[in-house]
């Protein structure tokens, strides 16, 4: 490896997500000399392997499934999808793995690219080394913000290396259908990718190790998204652990705990995410490689004044929206302390991440939807709050009926009877994944309840389902 320069910038980024491109281009506009360091793609892990290529899979699977639901198109959308278009489309929106777009825009918004591997190597300083072993030292005056988000973890299973199992990236990615599949988890990637495998025509089997899928919403949400995947042919098998896996004439064997023996073209396993923060030199500003960063609510790492960590690596918040927001207050921070200028900390002020302890608004794309912001009862009642969960099912909902015969969904706010504000809202079935924002801002402004009534939903619409919800706190 030879050393060739040492070039200073204000703020240095380590990562070109979506999350590190926010945090460079917040620095860089405050008028912060920024440089930001990517190893793989400029665009990170959403725009190729994530929320983009998944949500392209995903699309055309609602679409079937809305138009099904209609007479005048349910003939004629009984057939299989096209797999070869769908995966074309998708294709496309992952920009055939090539990120020169994205790199277009760093360089027009005037954030420098340094290619390779970065790592810390010392406080304010960043080491990167590129494929050709060419090294070039990066100092930061103000913050080192790191952005490298996370991968895919596997468990310790036998045999797991021979197999070739996908992780999220292999089931976004994916070139061919394969004709069986299984999947193993129950969370957002589980629950997603076998919606999108059994449309396109794999025979999914979902092997869930808890008592059922979206464990992390209410209830209900989980209920009905087993009972729509079983409906479309997923096998879901709740309860069920995984404790071998082979590859045998190049088809995938997994032994559940009760020793069956399921067959497959391919598993898939969405088992959950670890940081990526192995390699980045850690250790020598005194924390452990391979941990989670933790951060205060400005997302500085306590105990230092320069180093920041924004998105999936400081585990707050584990979606890109949220990773984003929090590079938008850790720019802002990081200019407001380059300029001796005060920060604004007091709860939902401009320099702090407020919003990563109330109000996180998540969509799951499953047909039906699942969308969620705030707090869900349970939680509600751990935090201590004294909180009523208000119940409505979309049949007395108007628009649902127009939206499609037979659409079943249900919806949840929890109100605090001490505020009488919300703390939570889920909204699951079809179409509800638009919804979620006009609950973000009910949560996040805590509206209370009696300016609620004054917000008409416009008829017929699915957003009707705030006043048939208003009506059942009022009415019992």
């Amino acid at each position: 490896m030879t050393e060739t320069e040492t070039i200073a910038y204000d703020v240095v980024v380590l990562g070109a997500g979506p999350v590190g491109e926010n945090a460079a281009d917040r620095a860089h506009a405050a008028g912060l000399s920024t440089a930001i360091v990517e190893g793989e793609l400029v665009g990170g892990e959403c725009s190729y392997w994530a929320c983009m290529p998944s949500k392209a899979l995903l699309r055309p699977v609602i679409a079937q499934a809305d138009a099904r639901r209609l007479p005048g198109l349910a003939p004629a959308n009984q057939g299989p999808l096209d797999a070869g278009a769908v995966l074309a489309r998708r294709n496309d929106f992952a920009s055939h793995w090539k990120d020169d777009g994205q790199v277009q825009w760093l360089d027009g918004a005037g954030i420098a690219l340094y290619r390779g591997h970065g790592r810390l190597a010392g406080p304010r300083t960043v080491t990167v080394t590129g494929e050709d072993g060419t090294a070039t030292t990066l100092t930061a005056r103000q913050a080192v913000v790191v952005a490298t988000g996370t991968r895919a973890q596997l468990p310790g299973l036998p045999g797991l290396d021979e197999v070739r199992p996908w992780t999220s990236r292999e089931a976004t990615s994916a070139q061919t259908v394969p004709g069986r599949l299984i999947v193993v988890g129950g969370g957002v990637v589980a629950t997603e990718m076998a919606t999108a495998w059994q449309a396109l025509g794999s025979h999914v089997t979902l092997l869930v190790r808890g008592k059922g899928l979206l464990s992390r919403m209410e209830p209900f949400a989980g209920e009905l998204v087993t009972q729509a995947l079983t409906e479309a042919g997923v096998d879901v098998r709740t309860g069920t652990t995984v404790e071998s896996v082979s590859r045998e004439n190049g088809t995938v064997v997994a032994v559940t705990g009760d020793g069956e023996r399921i067959e497959a073209d391919e598993i898939l396993f969405a088992t959950g995410r670890a940081p990526q923060t192995d390699d980045i030199g850690l250790d020598t500003v005194g924390l452990e490689p391979g941990s989670w960063l933790e951060v205060d609510d400005t997302l500085q790492v306590p105990g230092t004044d320069w180093l920041y960590a924004v998105g999936d690596v400081n585990h707050r918040a584990l979606l890109t929206h949220q990773g984003k927001y929090q590079a938008r207050i850790a720019g802002a921070v990081i200019a407001a302390r380059a300029s001796g200028t005060p920060l604004d900390e007091a709860p939902w002020g401009a320099n702090v991440a407020t919003a990563d302890h109330y109000a996180v608004p998540q969509v799951v794309f499953t047909d039906p939807e699942a969308a969620a912001v705030g707090l869900s009862l349970a939680e509600a009642e751990q935090a201590g709050h004294r909180v009523r969960a208000v119940d409505v099912d979309f049949g007395s909902v108007a628009g649902a009926s127009l939206y499609g015969d037979g659409y079943k969904g249900r919806a949840r706010m929890v109100v605090d009877l001490d505020e009488e504000i919300l703390r939570g809202v889920t909204f699951v079935g079809p179409g509800v994944g638009e919804l979620v924002q006009s609950a973000t801002v009910a949560v996040a402004g805590q509206v209370p309840l009696d300016r609620l009534w004054h917000v008409v939903p416009p008829f017929p619409t699915l957003s009707e389902v705030w006043l048939r919800l208003l009506e059942a706190y009022r009415d019992n």
